[in-house]
């Protein structure tokens, strides 16, 4: 006989199977009808069996954020096509790039010529494939489109490394409301479209243009330029993508399971999960899209408004039936860093628990060889 989600210990961080598989299937099933590459974002679940979904459904390789997630996901979900984010500079780790581009088919980022000419000259024979980071808005890593040319042609003198196209992640949309996400989706567009041309009509072959977004993913693929789609948080979704009207709550397969274990005053409870379950966002990139820290539930009365380590303090506003010794469901506001505060999801289908998934690809999860 199964358990029920309710009957679990708290704080237990819960993941809704059938909201899950949806969400992998339909993100998919766009990315193919549109003839795009999906190549998810592994930074929001960081967990091998949720890779493996995702390229059993059709995902032709990975996006990574940290060599640990790289070398953990090769060894463990057999995934043969990977993708760094970042640049990536240093002698240890230009070392275990390289380790890794025996591994599969890696695809390193470069937005400047010093981390390029550092990995060339300890590759030496040995070749590695190239992206180009094209700046479209965030303002964070990349090269302004009109300044691609020149960037490919400082690159052009390390024969051991392989250009084969452009990237870029336009995040400045977390900072914006839902009315600017079709403009900034257009400006994504735009960047790589500008950049792809300027670098064929210097004589470049780019074989392709990656981009990639959750609340910008559905209009950008529709592009005939962009052929690889690399989202991320589509797999939970959370309070912001609903802020964005990228979800709705009934999308949001990743909630923390918490208990009320005090009523101090009329319009106050207090839960047994605080920040280091749901993270402090509000919003990213300095603007607050979401009411308090999560959504509670099924208890629209009901906001987090504030958080310690350990509990959260929740006010009502309105008559609600809740008492000490409920539990209820909160969708984070940022799901990527709760599911980075816990080694695992609990798998239900109704309310009823049928698996554990291992959070087992985070940072540092491979313990360092000191010998």
């Amino acid at each position: 006989m199964s358990k029920k989600i309710k009957e679990l210990t708290t704080p237990s961080f819960l993941v809704d199977l059938d909201v899950l598989e949806n969400n992998i299937n339909m993100y998919q099933e766009l990315a193919d009808k549109n003839g795009v590459d999906l190549y998810p974002m592994l930074k929001t679940h960081k967990s091998s069996f949720i890779t493996k979904m995702q390229i059993d459904k059709g995902a032709k390789g990975v996006l990574v954020g940290t060599l640990d997630e790289a070398e953990s996901v090769i060894l463990k979900s057999g995934v043969t096509k990977v993708m760094l984010a970042y640049p990536v500079i240093g002698e240890s780790n230009l070392e275990r790039v390289i380790s890794l581009s025996n591994l599969c088919d890696l695809y390193v980022a470069f937005d400047n010529e010093i981390p390029a000419k550092a990995l060339s000259e300890r590759l030496k024979d040995q070749k590695i494939k190239f992206q180009i980071i094209i700046n479209s808005g965030l303002n964070r890593f990349g090269v302004l489109p009109e300044k691609a040319v020149e960037l490919y042609n400082n690159l052009k003198k390390y024969s051991n490394l392989e250009f084969k196209g452009i990237s870029t992640h336009t995040g400045q949309v977390y900072g914006f409301g839902k009315s600017e996400v079709g403009k900034i989706t257009d400006q994504e567009i735009y960047s790589m479209v500008t950049a792809k041309k300027l670098l064929i009509d210097a004589g470049a072959e780019v074989e392709f243009v990656a981009t990639g977004t959750t609340p910008t993913f559905e209009k950008a693929i529709k592009s005939l330029d962009i052929n690889i789609s690399r989202p991320g948080n589509y797999v939970f979704f959370d309070a912001i993508q609903v802020a964005l009207g990228a979800a709705t709550e009934e999308d949001c397969s990743l909630t923390v399971l918490a208990t009320v274990i005090s009523h101090p005053t009329e319009d106050l409870f207090i839960l047994d999960c605080g920040s280091k379950c749901l993270g402090l966002d509000q919003g990213a990139h300095g603007n607050s899209l979401t009411k308090g820290f999560g959504i509670v539930k099924d208890h629209p009365e009901l906001t987090i408004v504030g958080l310690s380590e350990e509990v959260a303090k929740v006010k009502k506003e309105g008559l609600t039936a809740l008492k000490i010794g409920d539990k209820v469901e909160i969708i984070p506001n940022h799901s990527c860093s709760a599911a980075n505060m816990t080694s695992y999801l609990i798998g239900h289908r109704n309310g009823n628990v049928e698996k554990i998934i291992d959070v087992d690809i985070r940072g540092n999860s491979r313990k360092i060889d000191l010998n």
